[in-house]
């Protein structure tokens, strides 16, 4: 287990709670997991190498209206990567269950409350947008870039512990275009269940090999870290090893128990394309 998340509730027997309770939350301080990832966050957040966001999907959010009738939304909540902390993933599917049994007099008042808790014990503004079930595939329908899948190679594999000595670049020829795969899978850093995900690299600078990339996205296989330390060292890694004068890592990963994760992080822009992957 990640000496950083030894006090969260994973991995731990579960005692649910159908009215609400703020306290239900559990912070992980960033420093602490950037730390061991590699990723220094030194004193200053403006030291950090990157901008960008968590966006976080959570697909079974309900209450009861004034008149105990449940209500039904898909939240999405977007955490800055300079936030002092993350919520950990159990603690926040508990705290959303505690709205079950709960009355409230609309979906503004919901959102409200939601807002103000992940901001107080992330110590930073969290957003948070509730969207009726009808009108969510509307605002975000199911797409992909335009880029290139680098899946489709035939190439040996026997790595599966982080190598970025996999990652190479061409400095003789300078591109700017997106490369993705769907192949990556970590696993928690505690339970060691398996997470999903697709990731798309888009950079400009020395064309960077495809092989390698595959190889050095593969290698994560059985890498136990929680996906914002991921997608973190794969920016890291590129940007030592590759050379790029802009990058941004985005990550989809699958959800989980009714929430997903996708971690952003760039160079250049601080909010990541509005899409959604095909297995989301």
């Amino acid at each position: 287990m990640a000496s950083y998340a030894a006090d969260s509730e994973l991995g731990k027997d579960t005692v649910y709670s159908d009215q609400y309770d703020a306290s239900l939350l559990c912070p992980i301080p960033r420093s602490k997991a950037r730390g061991l990832a590699g990723v220094q966050e030194q004193h200053a957040r403006s030291a950090l190498p990157f901008i960008g966001v968590d966006l976080w999907t959570a697909f079974e959010i309900s209450w009861l209206n004034t008149d105990g009738l449940p209500q039904i939304a898909i939240g999405e909540f977007v955490f800055p990567c300079t936030s002092h902390a993350i919520v950990e993933s159990k603690s926040f599917k508990l705290y959303l269950n505690s709205f079950i049994q709960t009355q409230y007099g609309s979906m503004h008042e919901v959102t409200e409350i939601l807002a103000a808790d992940l901001s107080a014990v992330t110590n930073s503004r969290v957003d948070v947008v509730l969207y009726d079930i009808g009108e969510y595939n509307g605002f975000k329908p199911i797409s992909e870039p335009e880029g290139l899948c680098v899946d489709k190679q035939r190439l040996a594999v026997d790595t599966y512990q982080p190598e970025p000595s996999f990652l190479a670049a061409n400095s003789k020829s300078v591109v700017t275009e997106t490369l993705f795969s769907h192949l990556l899978k970590t696993n928690c850093p505690v339970t060691d269940q398996p997470d999903w995900a697709s990731v798309y690299v888009s950079y400009t600078g020395p064309a960077i090999d495809r092989a390698g990339l595959l190889k050095y996205i593969v290698s994560f296989r059985q890498h136990q870290d929680f996906h914002e330390q991921c997608v973190e060292k794969i920016f890291t890694d590129i940007l030592e090893r590759c050379g790029p004068t802009e990058l941004s890592v985005y990550a989809r990963y699958m959800r989980r128990g009714g929430l997903d994760i996708n971690p952003y992080r760039s160079t250049v822009h601080s909010i990541p394309p509005n899409y959604r992957q095909v297995r989301q």
